[in-house]
This record gives C-alpha cells, structure tokens and sequence, in this order.
C-alpha cells in the first residue's frame, strides 16, 4: 500500500488573533514580569504572531495597558452608592484604590492616569458628582476628584514599594534613624521612636480620605467668610 503524500502547507493569511486572547497573553505577562517586561514583541512571541499582528487591535503600549485596564474595569461589580454625598464620594474612592491595588502592575504606571479609559471613569464621575451635589461648583468639584486621586495614586504606590522592601526582608534607612533619636532635637519623633515604623505601616487611608473629603466639600464655606470679610 503506496504511503500517503503529507498534507501540504496551508498558505494564505494566518488565523487571526482576539482582542480576548491578547488581553490573556498581556495579563500573563504582566503577572509574572511586571509591566517593564510588557512589549509589543514579548506579547507577539507568546500569541505566536508577528508583532504587527497585533498593530490591528492596539496602536502602542499604552494603548495596550489602557486595553487591559478596561478589560479589569469591565468586570468589577460597581458598589451601591448611598443618597449622602460624602458617603458616595468615600465609597467611590475607596472602590477605586481597591481596583487599581488588586492588580500590582497598575501601581506602576497610576501616575499617567491619561491611560484611564471610558470604563473606568464611573470613578470619576461618581466623585465629581458627589462633589457637585454638596455644594461644589462643577469646576471644583474637578479640582477635588484630583486631590483625591493624588492621595489615593500616592498611598499605593507608597505601599506597593513598602511591601516590595519588606520582602526582600533587609533593614530600612528610616529604621536605622528612628533607633536612636535626639530627644531634646526631635522630641515626639524620639519619644515614637521605633513604634513610628509600625504606624505608618497601618493602613490609614480611610482616616485621611474622610478627613480630606471634609476639607474639600467645606471649601464654600471658607470662600463666603473670606469674601465677607
């Protein structure tokens, strides 16, 4: 019996690749090497395809990065908002650190929040609105949502380094300091002494969010005294 001929090569364009396959790839990717080892040509050689492959769905890296942050965006289950406005603008915002901390890659790049797309701006517009609805003008209530977002990139990115130095589990410049203090210099930093380094490890950020949304909304207040004075 004459031995079969092998099959010859298909030839023509190769299979196309989903935006959900690239997502996955990317994700991978960033799981296991951080967001600096994220190329176009690391993504291309885990989907097996040719970097411009992927030209057709994403236009550069950051494009890429705001993909995938969408995609995460997309399915967190947005929190129930209550009527009070300070409320409302605390669990946004508290919502929205718990977003972008549960992914460690995002830290990295927060401080470029351009990259943030159309699916994560209910973070946006939730805050501003409660803003809006204590009192603020429109244009001030711009200017909180962007202290507040400060505060909050801030804290993670504090955090996210702290961690990364707690485990590599190796003395920290600020434990060497507070050892031993001059009183008569630094009275209440010498009198903390080594007990400053566990409470600025506490997580505080709902005590300074509350704090900090009390001092934006009462930013009408100070502005009628000022004027009437």
């Amino acid at each position: 019996m004459p031995t079969p001929s092998p099959q010859p090569k298909r030839t023509g364009r190769p299979p196309r690749i989903s935006r959900a396959e690239i997502v996955a790839a990317a994700n991978a990717v960033l799981e296991a090497d951080g967001v600096a080892k994220l190329t176009m040509r690391r993504l291309a050689t885990e989907l097996s395809c040719t970097p411009m492959a992927l030209y057709h769905h994403v236009r550069d890296k950051e494009d890429l990065l705001r993909l995938l942050l969408n995609d995460y965006a997309d399915q967190f289950v947005w929190p129930d908002l209550p009527d009070d406005p300070k409320a409302r603008i605390r669990i946004a915002a508290t919502a929205m650190r718990d977003v972008l901390a549960a992914r460690p890659w995002v830290v990295e790049i927060i401080t470029a929040d351009d990259l943030l797309g159309v699916s994560a701006l209910w973070f946006s517009e939730t805050i501003i609105d409660g803003c809006v609805v204590a009192g603020l003008t429109l244009d001030r209530a711009a200017h909180a949502y962007r202290t507040i977002w400060a505060y909050t990139a801030g804290d993670l990115v504090i955090r996210s380094k702290s961690a990364r130095r707690a485990a590599e589990d190796r003395p920290t410049y600020r434990e060497q300091v507070f050892a031993d203090l001059d009183a008569e210099t630094l009275p209440r930093l010498a009198a903390l002494g080594p007990r400053y380094i566990a409470l600025t490890a506490e997580d505080t950020y709902d005590y300074g969010l509350r704090a900090l949304i009390d001092g934006l909304l009462d930013q009408p207040t100070r502005s009628a005294q000022n004027v009437t004075r």
